[in-house]
């Protein structure tokens, strides 16, 4: 009998004098030396590895955090929902934790964020069979795939736990952007007409920005293709690289993403109410105005603080981009009306 595959993976980044040392359980005692400004990608880097090598059947994975008690999070009704996998950070960012995890603890959890497109790839692999109509194909792939508003609200939980917290707002849309309509090898090509409706077009800093945390580089313009305009980029982060097929569901979702964010009503805010409104259009029910999500995940998604983050919901009420909000002090939760 195999023994079973684990589906929780965990690195610890250690301080030293030459530089912090990942160290992984699983791998080795020694650890493994790594640059500073390179600690945390190296971290995520070593978790998607693991992920990819321990694959299970969705049938087989449960939650990880059940298994050991649930001691990941406070007490809350029970477990519940589908298995995700889902990126922790611990101490800072001293710990980071990957793990299949249950909707209910994940969403329990702080500092906890789902790994996008898993609800993707387990579907895809329950329906290998190719139908004869090629028009079916496509059809069935949109309804098997998460919708545009469940794509994008991933993206922003997870880039809250793979991004540092200095991460500014114009950076957390642009990293929206490019996880979203990146291809399979993690290349990128954003329009210079795109950049320009979402007011980035002029911000070399957002560039650097996304450099410095190694997220990302920038790519020269190939001679081949002079007649192409916008910026290439590479993207660095393996997650992100690891995402099931489907580039033209995501295409739709980068799409989604960049109209609320550059709507009529948020076109001349700050970057910080354009990404607020965008995270508050992502938690929404389905063809509903109303939502409500808890005040700190919506916090983390936006990079904010909760004060900085009333005070941009009360200037998107004042501008007429949202109509109303409130905080419940019972359970903490957001409620929140969108203007049409």
């Amino acid at each position: 009998m195999n023994p079973p595959v684990p589906r929780t993976w965990t690195v610890e980044l250690r301080p030293q004098q030459h530089g912090p040392v990942l160290y992984c359980p699983i791998c080795s005692s020694g650890g493994q030396t790594v640059r500073v400004t390179a600690a945390r990608p190296a971290a995520l880097a070593h978790l998607a590895r693991h992920a990819r090598r321990d694959v299970l059947p969705a049938h087989l994975r449960t939650c990880q955090c059940q298994e050991r008690g649930c001691r990941w999070h406070p007490r809350h009704r029970g477990c519940s929902g589908p298995v995700l996998l889902v990126l922790t950070r611990e101490r800072g960012g001293r710990i980071w934790r990957l793990a299949d995890v249950c909707a209910a603890c994940a969403s329990a959890t702080p500092h906890a964020a789902v790994v996008p497109d898993t609800v993707l790839i387990a579907t895809q692999k329950q329906h290998p069979r190719t139908p004869s109509d090629p028009g079916q194909v496509q059809r069935k792939r949109r309804q098997l795939g998460p919708s545009e508003q469940i794509r994008v609200q991933e993206m922003l939980s997870y880039l809250a736990s793979a991004l540092p917290p200095s991460a500014g707002a114009e950076a957390r849309l642009l990293a929206v952007q490019c996880a979203l309509r990146a291809n399979t090898a993690g290349r990128v090509q954003l329009p210079d007409g795109l950049l320009r409706s979402m007011r980035l077009a002029h911000e070399p800093t957002l560039w650097h920005e996304l450099e410095a945390m190694h997220w990302l580089r920038r790519e020269s313009q190939s001679a081949a293709e002079p007649h192409r305009t916008g910026i290439s980029v590479q993207l660095l982060d393996i997650a992100i690289l690891a995402q099931a097929p489907g580039r033209p569901e995501r295409h739709r979702a980068a799409d989604w993403a960049a109209r609320t964010a550059s709507c009529v009503a948020a076109r001349r805010l700050p970057a910080t109410a354009r990404l607020t409104k965008l995270a508050l259009a992502a938690y929404l029910g389905p063809e509903s105005l109303q939502g409500v999500a808890e005040a700190d995940r919506v916090r983390r998604a936006c990079g904010l603080s909760l004060h900085a983050l009333f005070a941009t919901l009360d200037q998107l009420v004042t501008t007429g981009a949202v109509a109303t909000w409130a905080l419940c002090p019972a359970t903490e939760d957001l409620h929140w009306e969108l203007r049409t």
